[in-house]
């Protein structure tokens, strides 16, 4: 008698969903164009704030700006979470877990700006995490967790439209432009 095994067809889930690139270019090309010319204007006009001291701090929030656009939505068969890189310090940005099991619903919110926010509510602690809505494949995000929830998600839609971020993006790029005549002008008085 031989015992054979049967292929199971069982689909094991697992995504991980980042910011969206255009989304962190943005960002990071605004955190540039505001800050880089700093240390240029401190030295042209002899500011009692060191350029090497403006240099630094720049470095510092470029490199927390970076870890804060690190966060990632990973989704398992069990729960979903959201993390940031190893190396970010945990009491700057804390990320959050939750099982499928522990999830009550979707609640809507509406934001300062009348935009729109979507929180789970999870049924132990009553306690509301933020739907990540800035992700790149967002409308399949939002169809795995109607998958494994079974709450309905075809009102959902991403908060942020691509084409916002288009035109914030070419906007900063002005600004560099603009950044590049300000750091010509303050080297040639200094």
């Amino acid at each position: 008698m031989s015992n054979s095994v049967k292929e199971s067809n069982v689909k094991v889930m697992f995504s991980i969903f980042r910011i969206s690139p255009i989304i962190r270019i943005t960002l990071l090309t605004f955190y540039t164009a505001l800050t880089l010319p700093l240390p240029f204007l401190a030295k042209a006009s002899a500011s009692p704030i060191p350029a090497s001291f403006l240099w630094g701090g720049i470095a510092l929030g470029g490199v927390l700006l970076y870890g804060l656009l690190g966060e990632r939505t990973i989704l398992d068969e069990e729960k979903i979470q959201v993390v940031y890189p190893q190396w970010f310090p945990g009491f700057l940005r804390q990320g959050w877990e939750l099982k499928w099991t522990e999830i009550k619903n979707l609640k809507l919110r509406t934001t300062g700006q009348g935009g729109l926010v979507y929180y789970f509510v999870s049924h132990a602690e009553d306690r509301a995490y933020l739907l990540p809505a800035r992700v790149a494949g967002f409308a399949r995000l939002v169809r795995q967790v109607e998958e494994k929830t079974g709450i309905d998600t075809k009102d959902i839609r991403p908060m942020p439209q691509p084409w916002m971020y288009f035109i914030l993006c070419a906007i900063a790029l002005l600004l560099l432009l603009v950044d590049f005549w300000t750091i010509g002008t303050a080297l040639s008085l200094g």
